[in-house]
């Protein structure tokens, strides 16, 4: 490298050092950890494709810290005309590089909220009051409740080990980074975390930091984009895999964390190991809602691959439990038990009896097991012959078909070592599985089937027009609830064989055949999205008659659109005044209430009030017919489908709401930022069962009628300030698709489902999820905003002390405080300059004057939200959170106008640019290692290297924002 280079990259160096955002605090070691990986990376990409590509990525750097700095658009201009200069296979380079810096930024980040709570841990206080405010500690949640709110221990354990948390994995399309990817950015952070551990010798030291340098490597040379689309099957392996890698033994270790936990509290006695305290659902495979991709036959194959997965886990690990229970004592009936099992498998021997005087059984524990072990095998084959070839040769009764006869023997050695003094042994690693079979089950996770309520109407309408009775889609709310309920209460068959059927009532059938066919333990409930009515749900639960499912799920309507949230109370009284289905229900029910297409439909100040409504509504009927209601909710990512910290999403939900029931979506990413290393698996179950615990014995304050009043006036404002705009304004539509990467999504291969229910349509049936992604990449997230800034103008306009009346709110009531918190991070990720990029880049001049216009909303909303909270920056009360996201904020920036400039180039062919010559270690000459990346997408449409360099934007992007939708 010659003497200039030299000295201009050091230049660089410098002023990056400069532009970083300074420390908050002695101990913060986000910097420092940032600043290493990024130093390796450089190295790496210099090594790679030479120092001018690294002074590039230098420079690129360099604007976009600059224009963070002064917001001043001239820098983007600087920007956008250095990448498009460059040649197509450098481009991808640029983009690649960039995107792995937000990932390495992620990883400093994650290492770093580690290494705070270590300071916690041993201070025994948070690091700061925004770490608390978001954390859930299970000793110090039962302590305070002991303590300070004056319970008694033995209602806390009472509740605990009554309370039920299901957490519920769906595969919807937000994972944009690719499973391997995922699996090396563990490695890193494990490598950088053991790096700064106290004392780490000299030769651990350079062994960390050559491993480290590998997988960073190994990163940036994998593949980012997925070339083609998941199968639900490729979803439901990728979902799994977090049980083999965390959940599966994170699960017993929280358990035991909880019982020491009440031991500090004064409770000596353990959480019974089938204490329903956490359990696991999952969508994948079965969510049909829109998904043509998940058939009869994708559900089936998903069931009996978990329950293959699960009778593999417990094998594994079932051998170490023969191994530990060598013990020779036990009871008679254990005893007994062995001697049978011992005497049927020496059958063969002659003189049997003469030989068993001889030679006793003297591991009784080891033979019974042994019988476990046998059975656990067989029943991983039979699954596997079923799924690969749809029968078996192995009996069904050599193996376990329903959770009681696994528990049996297992609870019998249980009781057989607490009887004979050696209950120390029992509630070891005999307790730990017990509790595994306890929440796993023979099925690993209970499958969830989610249909749209239409299909179901379809087959009725089907049944009804083949018996000649009329039309059942024609008929009224009330007719078809007697007919239905008619049917419900005798027993004829409704149809047979000839019944006349299209492809997709066919689809929709054989799905209930499948339940079926499967043992019931496979699967949990059954969804019906856009539910509106009662005849909804007994249209299901007439369809699991008709097609014989011998142990029917429970159904559950999912009410998600405004309307259907509102007039949800008075679907449930109708359905809980029917004689039939109360019976049917046994005094319990569970109702799905959606964030997604709530906020979609009126925005998110509007769902999220009468989300709350909703619940306090349902609540009240479901306590007036004696039944008990557990509240299911259908949560997001980001902001605008009801994401947000699991701790404060609890205690913000209305008393009485959660009464130790809670079931939740952890989706897309989500599951990695959740379940993707064994500390983070356990702060989730930490959060989600403190946090429960606490609402059910410590409510949260109700609102007070002057609260509501203007509550209610906000939400109209809200929404008619939001629908004015996303479905009366006629220029929104294109404005929405020229100004975003919305048409070109699909192309992120992120998920199995459409992006839309419908193939044709507009906003309306646009998925959540697309809607979200979209407005996330522009970092403009219309959709969290969109109408606040209108609702609080209109209501401080109407009556000058509502702006006192909403910072009141904003100190004491936690759901309002909650919700006005998001908005402020999402503002703080926000940058409407990156809008006014896209908007002079992509949009037609007509619209330009439009898009303006939201951008002067999206200001005027932000200055008004920053009067309520009482801050004169967004983000002033966590200083913490401000240093992350200023941190990501330049490699984002990049990546935003690489985007812009790449999207400009794909939509108009006559935009041209003037390329530099390939930039490489070598020259210009005809080996061009970057130019191979080209190659990985030879059949674009697009012209070369444009499409792979858009994707890596979309993914880049998302990490930095760590949303997607």
């Amino acid at each position: 490298m010659s003497n200039r280079k030299v000295e201009k990259l050091a230049s660089i160096d410098a002023q990056l050092r400069l532009l970083a955002p300074a420390k908050v605090s002695e101990d913060d070691k986000l910097i420092e950890y940032d600043a290493l990986l990024l130093d390796k990376f450089l190295d790496i990409l210099q090594n790679l494709h030479g120092e001018d590509l690294r002074e590039t990525v230098q420079e690129c750097y360099e604007l976009s810290a600059e224009y963070e700095g002064k917001h001043d658009p001239k820098k983007l201009d600087e920007l956008g005309n250095l990448l498009t200069s460059l040649d197509p296979g450098d481009s991808i380079v640029i983009a690649k590089a960039f995107s792995n810096m937000l990932n390495l930024a992620n990883l400093a980040e994650e290492v770093q909220i580690a290494h705070r709570r270590r300071i916690k841990t041993k201070t025994g206080d948070f690091a700061d009051e925004a770490l608390a405010a978001t954390e859930s500690d299970i000793e110090e949640t039962l302590k305070r409740l002991v303590n300070k709110l004056k319970k008694s221990p033995q209602e806390v354990f009472d509740a605990l080990k009554n309370q039920t948390v299901d957490l519920v994995f769906t595969a919807h399309p937000t994972q944009a980074v690719r499973r391997s990817l995922l699996q090396k950015h563990g490695r890193i952070r494990e490598y950088l975390a053991q790096l700064y551990v106290k004392d780490i010798s000299p030769d651990d030291r350079q062994e960390l930091d050559e491993a480290l340098q590998r997988e960073i490597q190994a990163a940036f040379r994998t593949d980012e984009i997925r070339r083609s689309p998941p199968t639900p099957q490729d979803e439901m392996r990728a979902g799994m895999s977090y049980f083999y890698e965390t959940i599966w033994r994170g699960v017993p270790k929280f358990l035991r964390r909880v019982d020491i936990a009440l031991k500090n509290i004064g409770i000596y006695e353990r959480v019974p190991y089938n204490a329903p305290l956490i359990q696991f659902s999952s969508w994948m495979g079965g969510d049909r809602d829109g998904n043509p991709r998940v058939t009869p036959e994708v559900t089936r194959d998903v069931c009996l691959l978990a329950r293959m997965m699960a009778a593999n886990m417990y094998f594994s690990q079932i051998e170490d439990l023969m191994f530990e229970l060598s013990m020779w004592r036990c009871s008679d009936k254990l005893r007994l038990r062995a001697e049978e099992l011992y005497r049927s498998a020496r059958r063969d021997v002659k003189h049997y009896i003469e030989f068993w005087k001889q030679v006793p059984p003297t591991e009784p524990y080891r033979v019974v097991l042994g019988d476990v072990r046998d059975k656990l095998y067989n029943t991983r084959e039979r699954s596997r012959h079923l799924l690969a070839h749809g029968f078996s040769d192995i009996p069904e009764e050599s193996a376990y078909t329903y959770i009681e006869q696994f528990l049996e023997p297992l609870e019998l050695c249980y009781r057989s070592l607490c009887a004979c003094g050696d209950r120390v042994i029992a509630d070891g690693t005999l307790l730990d599985f017990l509790r595994q079979v306890s929440t796993f089950g023979l099925s690993l996770v209970r499958l969830d089937i989610r249909q749209e309520s239409e299909r179901h109407t379809d087959v009725l309408d089907a049944i009804t027009q083949h018996l000649e009775i009329g039309s059942y889609r024609e008929w009224s709310e009330d007719k078809r609830q007697q007919w239905l309920l008619e049917e419900l209460s005798g027993k004829r068959p409704l149809f047979g064989p000839d019944l006349p059927q299209t492809e997709e009532i066919a689809d929709v059938l054989d799905t209930f055949h499948v339940l079926a066919e499967l043992p019931s333990d496979c699967f949990g409930a059954y969804i019906i999205s856009m539910a509106t009515s009662p005849s909804d749900v007994l249209a299901v639960e007439l369809l699991q008659r008709e097609c014989r499912v011998t142990k029917p799920l429970r159904v559950v309507p999912l009410f998600e659109k405004l309307a259907d949230l509102e007039a949800a109370p008075a679907a449930m009284t109708r359905l809980f005044s029917m004689d039939w289905y109360k019976n049917r229900i046994n005094g319990k029910q569970e109702v799905m209430i959606g964030y997604s297409d709530s906020g979609k439909d009126a925005g998110r100040l509007s769902a999220a009030w009468m989300l709350y409504q909703a619940q306090e509504k349902l609540v009240e009927v479901s306590k007036k017919y004696g039944v008990k209601l557990t509240m299911f909710h259908g949560r997001g990512g980001t902001v605008g489908r009801g994401g947000g910290p699991t701790h404060l999403a609890i205690l913000s939900q209305p008393p009485e709401t959660v009464h130790g029931s809670l079931r939740v979506t952890v989706q897309g990413e989500v599951i990695e930022q959740s379940f993707g290393e064994e500390h983070l698996c356990f702060r989730t179950l930490q959060r989600f069962c403190a946090a429960t615990l606490e609402h059910g014995m410590n409510p949260p304050v109700s609102p007070r009628p002057e609260w509501r009043q203007l509550m209610d006036d906000l939400a109209t404002y809200s929404t008619e300030e939001y629908r004015s705009i996303v479905f009366k304004e006629p220029r929104f539509v294109e404005y929405f698709r020229l100004a975003t990467p919305e048409m070109e999504y699909g192309r992120m291969n992120i998920g199995s489902r459409p992006s839309k229910r419908k193939p044709s349509g507009g906003i309306e049936s646009l998925r959540a999820i697309p809607w979200i992604f979209a407005w996330t990449q522009t970092r403009f997230h219309l959709p969290v905003w969109l109408g606040f800034g209108g609702a609080f103008k209109k209501a401080i306009e109407k009556d000058a002390k509502s702006l006192l009346m909403l910072q009141e709110m904003y100190k004491t009531w936690p759901f309002f405080r909650v919700t006005i918190d998001l908005v402020e991070m999402v503002f703080a990720k926000g940058d409407p300059g990156i809008a006014a990029l896209n908007d002079k880049l992509l949009v037609s001049d007509d619209l330009l004057e439009f898009g303006e216009s939201l951008r002067n909303n999206y200001v005027e909303t932000k200055n008004l939200l920053l009067q309520i909270v009482g801050h004169k920056d967004l983000l002033d009360s966590d200083p913490y959170l401000k240093q992350r996201l200023r941190l990501r904020d330049s490699y984002i920036t990049t990546l935003n106008v690489c985007q812009a400039y790449t999207l400009k180039r794909i939509r108009d062919p006559n935009y041209h640019v003037k390329l530099r010559p390939h930039i490489s270690k070598d020259g210009p000459e005809p080996s061009k290692p970057a130019d191979e990346l080209i190659k990985l997408n030879p059949t674009s449409e697009y012209a070369p290297g444009l499409e792979d360099t858009l994707i890596l934007t979309m993914k880049g992007i998302a990490a930095g924002m760590q949303n997607t939708g």
